[in-house]
C-alpha cells in the first residue's frame, strides 16, 4: 500500500518532470515527438482531474448540508445551481450534449443575466472595500508612507480625465512611476516568483517535496 500510495506518485513525479526538463532544452524532432504525445495524456489527466474536482466540490456541499453545518444553505444553492446549468449544458435549446452549445437559450441566458451580474456585482463591491482599505492604510505615519501616499495620488489623479486639465506633469509622473520604480519592482518579484517555483519543482522532481500527495512529509 505505501508503494502505490507515497513510492509509485514519487517515481512518476521524478520521470515525468525529468522528462519535461529535457524536453525543454533538448531541441530534437524525438523530443518534439515526445512533448505532442505528453500533451495528449495531459489533456486525458486534465478531464480525469475535472471530474475528481467535480465530485469532491459535491460531496463536500451535500455533507455540509446532511451535517447542517454552518451556511448549508449556500451549499444547497451551490449544488442547485450546479444542476440547473447542467440541465442547460446537455439540453443545449434542443440540440444535444454534443452539439455545439447554442448562442442562445437558457445556458446563455442564466449564463449572461445571472452569473455575469453576479461577477460584476462581486467586484463592485470588492473595488469599494479596497477603496476603504486604501483610505485608511495611506497615512503619513513615516517617510515611507509618505513616500507611497504621494505615489498613489499622483496614479489616481493622473489616470483620470482630470488630471491631464490641471497639467501635464501628472500623466508625465505616471508614465514615469509605472515604467522605472514599478517595473523594477515587478521584475523583482516575477524573478523571485520564478526562482521560487524553480525550487519547489526540483523539490517535488527529486522527491523532497511531497506534501502534494498528503499524509505529512513522512
Amino acid at each position: 500500500m505505501m508503494f502505490l500510495t507515497r513510492t509509485l506518485p514519487t517515481l512518476l513525479a521524478f520521470a515525468f518532470g525529468a522528462v519535461a526538463v529535457l524536453i525543454y532544452y533538448i531541441p530534437h524532432g524525438v523530443a518534439q515527438e515526445i512533448e505532442r504525445e505528453l500533451s495528449l495524456w495531459l489533456r486525458i489527466l486534465y478531464a480525469f482531474a475535472y471530474f475528481l474536482g467535480l465530485y469532491s466540490i459535491l460531496n463536500l456541499h451535500w455533507t455540509r448540508i446532511q451535517r447542517r453545518q454552518g451556511g448549508w444553505a449556500y451549499s444547497g444553492v451551490a449544488i442547485a445551481s450546479f444542476l440547473v446549468m447542467f440541465l442547460f449544458v446537455v439540453y443545449n435549446d434542443g440540440a444535444g450534449p454534443f452539439a455545439p452549445q447554442a448562442s442562445a437559450g437558457g445556458y446563455q441566458w442564466m449564463f449572461t443575466y445571472i452569473h455575469v451580474a453576479c461577477s460584476s456585482t462581486m467586484f463592485s463591491m470588492l473595488a469599494f472595500y479596497i477603496a476603504s482599505a486604501a483610505y485608511r492604510t495611506f497615512r503619513a505615519r513615516s517617510s515611507d508612507a509618505a513616500i507611497l501616499l504621494v505615489a498613489a495620488i499622483i496614479l489616481m489623479v493622473g489616470r483620470v480625465p482630470i488630471g491631464h486639465a490641471i497639467s501635464d506633469f501628472f500623466p508625465e509622473a505616471v508614465a514615469w512611476l509605472m515604467e522605472v520604480p514599478n517595473l523594477a519592482a515587478k521584475r523583482g518579484i516575477i524573478l523571485g516568483v520564478s526562482l521560487g517555483a524553480i525550487a519547489t519543482s526540483l523539490r517535488i522532481i527529486f522527491g523532497i517535496e511531497r506534501s502534494y500527495l498528503g499524509g505529512g512529509d513522512e
